[in-house]
């Protein structure tokens, strides 16, 4: 057992003694490259850091008996970085895959990748199916991970979907709901986020489930991602569950 999971123990019992527990939680995992620049290293060992607090985010989800976790891992706007950097966020996803396959199968955690997978190199593609298939059996934590994902793009994709189904007569326009189109996402089968967490201080969401998070409670940090670990998670769910959540209704 680790340190952080030692020292998270009393923050655990409150989560699970506490006022429920989010179906959902979702992550935009910012500051790896800041958290690098802070020790004079190449931002890349930023990204490598943050790969063990995945495994910590992961294993803390697992105890407290979360459903769903997405984890922004590469956005579309990431394309725009350079070359160098994004061939070495590659090889981490491969490397990540390779180390970490087996014992998320082992442990029912059910791998979904989002997002565009036409621009992954064909190693990331064949990590991408790896994993999936390897974990396709999971049945504790649906673990999706967005990689050269944009929320609008997703949107965007989803509307064309019906589109192409009400040219073709499948469906009418009138027939179109908010559950219809849920199921049009690239997050189909799973619950909007509860909570939306965010690392490093940012206040934005930077293209990230924009259609989901419409009730999500927000939680922002100043811990940079490599930093965040299961104690950093509990507190935002402690804080959730310290939220009324009214969904634009007045209660007494």
């Amino acid at each position: 057992m680790t340190e952080d999971s030692i020292a998270s123990r009393p923050l655990l019992e409150q989560v699970r003694s506490g006022d429920g527990v989010p179906a959902h939680i979702a992550i935009i995992m910012d500051g790896n490259g800041r958290w690098a620049g802070e020790r004079g290293w190449p931002r890349f060992m930023g990204h490598r850091e943050g790969m063990k607090s995945v495994r910590r985010v992961v294993t803390g989800c697992l105890a407290m008996g979360v459903g769903h976790l997405t984890l922004y891992a590469f956005s579309k706007e990431n394309w725009a970085r350079p070359a160098e950097e994004i061939s070495a966020l590659m090889k981490l996803l491969s490397e990540y895959v390779e180390r970490e396959k087996q014992e998320l199968a082992e442990k029912g955690v059910r791998v979904k990748v989002i997002g565009d997978r036409s621009r992954l190199s064909p190693a990331a593609l064949v990590s991408v199916d790896s994993i999936e298939a390897a974990t396709t059996g999971g049945d504790r934590l649906v673990l999706q991970l967005a990689i050269s994902y944009g929320s609008r793009d997703e949107i965007l994709a989803a509307a064309r979907g019906l589109a192409v189904r009400c040219a073709a007569g499948e469906l009418e326009p009138l027939e179109i709901t908010e559950t219809s189109f849920s199921e049009a996402l690239f997050t189909a089968g799973s619950p909007d986020p509860d909570l939306l967490i965010r690392t490093s201080g940012e206040m934005r969401v930077s293209n990230f489930l924009l259609w989901q998070i419409a009730y999500s409670e927000i939680y922002v940090t100043p811990v940079l991602w490599p930093d965040f670990g299961e104690v950093d998670l509990y507190e935002a769910v402690l804080e959730y569950q310290r939220r009324e959540r009214r969904f634009g209704r007045v209660t007494r």
